[in-house]
């Protein structure tokens, strides 16, 4: 039996107030809001800021690339180190660098400073995403808090990417690019002193060791594999720019595998990974991310270019995406979480999304926002919020304590390759989609072979989220809670 399962009858954990316990879940949920939409606050901001600094249109991509490399390279170490160093240790540490970091971006002079201030908001990122998650799997223990706690989270990070929007939006327009990074510092800061005085101070692992090798190698070869996706839309998959990275990432990552297998204390005990409920878990989180950052990317594009929107008018175009997910998160998924087996939320939950998708990839020039884009925005998020908080909840359940940490960054790191890689491919998808229809169709207007390549990559999208629910079937067995 897991240690949350022999934990389920009591009501707290004997440090703490259950009241406070509820407190400390905002102070958690406020901090990963904070890591979700920097993933996306800067997006509406780069044309601004790269008038600011003067760099290359080659170059912008990479303002949102440092972030999400060594957020995603990072994260299987920085899910070890809080498990080493105490959760509650390892996040007020996280707030302070993550709050310094975005300090440095924000007062950047060049490109290099905003560029290394990214990188490191990505590296503390790396170490507060799955400290809340194994924070909150360590503090509800019981099945119905546990269900309401995960929808909270659940409803913050899939929807934080559509507030960074609308955020990045109000910061660019109204006051200066550079409080999309200061921002942070406020949050940061808030969080930090209520952190600080109603988080669970559980003690260090001492006999949890970290190794710094395998961190080294998982962080080396998943940030090789994410460059070099990223090196599709400039270069194509087949130039050695994307292959190189990709072989590279590929041959460390299986190094890595090899060392874990052997190593007496791994960085990521394999066993994680061969329960298969778990790894259906973490495959459906993951693919859901690529679909709704392919739906960010497409229609940031779309509202701003075809449809003329202000940057403020487009993150208020992805309210009803951001609110639907929410509504999902905790209204529906929290709620049966409880009642039905995970797979009966998560299964649904991808058809309605991919459905949504398939909806989107009719878009065309002349398609109005009330008549397409927002049904199919409400059809993606009531079905993701379906999927991701009892995706979450299994990826983190049923783990041996002194590995929560890590089977929280393993979720967290699908989320962030299933966005980086899912992002660089419909990208690609969409580029080589409206270069075809141009060529087939000439003297058609260019925005006619924009759009054409959005509807690609979206029903590219579709396809994956409908396959991945069969693979749920398939994989995902954990049974209905017992009723109690």
């Amino acid at each position: 039996m897991s240690a949350p399962d022999t934990a389920a009858g009591a009501s707290a954990p004997p440090d703490q107030h259950p009241d406070r316990r509820w407190i400390a879940l905002v102070v958690i949920a406020v901090a990963q809001l904070m890591v979700a939409l920097d993933a996306t606050i800067v997006n509406i901001a780069l044309p601004t800021a790269q008038g600011a600094l003067d760099f290359d249109d080659s170059d912008r991509q990479w303002v949102v690339t440092a972030y999400t490399l060594s957020f995603a390279g990072l994260l299987l170490l920085g899910g070890r180190t809080a498990d080493h160093f105490g959760r509650r240790r390892a996040f007020l540490g996280g707030l302070v660098g993550f709050a310094a970091a975005s300090a440095l971006a924000g007062a950047a002079q060049n490109f290099e400073m905003l560029i290394a201030g990214r990188a490191l908001q990505g590296a503390f990122a790396a170490v507060l995403a799955p400290t809340a998650l194994s924070l909150i799997a360590s503090t509800f223990t019981t099945p119905a808090e546990r269900a309401k706690a995960f929808g909270v989270y659940g409803a913050v990070a899939s929807s934080g990417g559509a507030v960074g929007l609308l955020l990045g939006g109000v910061l660019t327009e109204y006051f200066d690019w550079r409080w999309c990074l200061y921002v942070n510092v406020v949050i940061a800061g808030v969080a930090f002193i209520a952190g600080r005085a109603v988080l669970p101070g559980a003690p260090a692992q001492a006999r949890v060791r970290v190794d710094i090798l395998s961190g080294v190698l998982a962080t080396a070869g998943l940030a090789a594999i994410v460059l070099g996706c990223s090196q599709a839309v400039p270069h194509g998959w087949g130039s050695i720019e994307v292959l190189g990275p990709l072989v590279a990432g590929l041959l460390l990552m299986a190094v890595f595998v090899l060392r874990q297998a052997r190593s007496e204390a791994p960085l990521l005990p394999l066993h994680i990974l061969a329960d298969r409920s778990r790894a259906g878990a973490y495959l459906a989180v993951a693919i859901s991310v690529v679909g709704i950052f392919g739906m960010f990317l497409m229609l940031t594009y779309h509202f701003q270019t075809v449809l003329d929107y202000s940057p403020i008018e487009a993150g208020l175009a992805f309210l009803p995406l951001s609110a639907a997910v929410s509504f999902s998160s905790y209204g529906i998924g929290a709620r049966m979480l409880t009642r039905v087996a995970p797979r009966t939320l998560m299964v649904p939950g991808l058809v309605v999304a991919a459905a949504g998708l398939a909806l989107l990839s009719q878009l065309d020039p002349s398609s109005g926002y009330l008549t397409l884009i927002l049904p199919a925005q409400v059809l993606v998020g009531l079905g993701l919020g379906c999927v991701f908080t009892p995706g979450i909840s299994v990826a983190t359940s049923g783990v041996d304590p002194r590995n929560a940490g890590i089977a929280a960054a393993v979720a967290n790191t699908s989320m962030q390759i299933g966005a980086s890689i899912g992002t660089a491919v419909l990208n690609t998808v969409a580029i080589t989609a409206t270069s075809s229809y141009l060529a087939d169709h000439l003297g058609a207007p260019a925005i006619d072979g924009v759009v054409h390549g959005y509807a690609e990559a979206t029903t590219l999208a579709a396809i994956l989220l409908g396959c991945v629910a069969v693979a749920t079937v398939v994989l995902v067995r954990t049974p209905r809670p017992e009723p109690r």
